[in-house]
């Protein structure tokens, strides 16, 4: 149901799991008002003492300021390889868009961040921003199995006990740009005939896998940047809705709604999805609503319990089986 499994399969580095996102959060600080977290997970296979990122790769959080769905600043992270269990990361941040167009480009903020393979998070600070990246417990739930079984919900939260790799930041909200009404997504840049090209994309939860249809649709959707979703997939999202039992005219404006495909989030405010998304936000059963009108039961699954309540804020991760 969520952003777990996708790739653009140009090379076999981007469909290594990786150089896949699993998903995106974007929160206010409980802590500080005044500061926003960012949360990006990735490869949902993750093991506790390999790699989990691919340190040829390029993690990026995008965010647009002026609400063009162009990427005004990106923040972004590449690794060591892994040495004696040992890796480092590197944050740096470009910003307008000359800078963002170049991949390589941007200043480094936090260099040398170890990275935590065990439970105790290792956090580094820097540059009035604080950097977390290692394994974590997955916070997504959701049942897949009854989603696929038309709804039919077997009670049981598949992620319950996953782990992911999870990169973190936490940053003042001054560094988001003078709006405090802005749009954030993700990607992963992957190495491709020497350069680097987008090979996964995240916004809001759960996009790419439920109205993406085909592996074509798909490998299309992850090499494109959100300002040409309209243009490319309006259509297609709005007969996904009509096939739902929308009128065309509802279908195509819920369509819209999804579309260009960035996290909207207000500095300003607390709420949760659909403004940005917390750890906690229930997004299955509000997108299965949207997509439904209602006329789906709840799955009756609820949040993780394992959350922690300072930063990184995700919970330790689930001991190796």
């Amino acid at each position: 149901m969520a952003h777990h499994v996708s790739g653009l399969g140009i090379s076999p580095t981007s469909m290594d799991p990786r150089s896949h996102i699993t998903d995106l959060y974007v929160f206010r600080n409980p802590q500080d008002a005044d500061r926003t977290v960012l949360v990006v997970d990735v490869n949902p296979t993750s093991p506790f003492t390999e790699d989990a990122v691919d340190h040829e790769s390029v993690y990026e959080v995008g965010v647009d300021t002026d609400g063009d769905a162009v990427t005004d600043l990106a923040f972004r992270v590449r690794f060591s390889p892994v040495r004696e269990n040992t890796q480092t990361a590197r944050l740096y941040v470009a910003n307008g868009r000359e800078a963002v167009a170049d991949p390589e480009a941007g200043e480094t903020v936090i260099a040398d961040a170890p990275v935590t393979f065990g439970a105790e998070p290792q956090i580094t600070e820097g540059g009035g921003f604080r950097f977390f990246a290692g394994l974590r417990s997955d916070p997504f739930f959701a049942d897949p199995v009854g989603a696929g079984d038309k709804f039919q919900w077997t009670g049981t939260d598949f992620f319950a006990d996953k782990n992911v790799f999870a990169l973190v930041l936490d940053v003042p909200n001054s560094a988001l740009g003078p709006n405090p009404q802005v749009g954030v997504w993700a990607r992963v840049l992957v190495p491709h005939d020497g350069r680097l090209v987008q090979g996964d994309r995240a916004g809001r939860p759960g996009i790419d896998n439920n109205f993406n249809q085909n592996d074509d649709d798909k490998r299309v959707w992850n090499q494109q940047e959100p300002i040409h979703d309209r243009e490319r997939f309006l259509d297609k999202f709005a007969h996904i809705f009509e096939h739902a039992g929308h009128p065309k005219d509802r279908a195509t404006a819920l369509a819209e709604g999804l579309l260009p495909d960035l996290l909207t989030y207000d500095s300003t405010s607390a709420e949760g999805f659909p403004n940005g998304r917390n750890l906690t936000d229930d997004v299955i059963n509000l997108g299965i609503a949207q997509l439904t009108g209602g006329a789906v039961p709840h799955d009756g699954l609820r949040p993780h319990t394992d959350l922690r309540p300072d930063f990184p804020f995700l919970g330790d991760p689930h001991p190796a089986s």
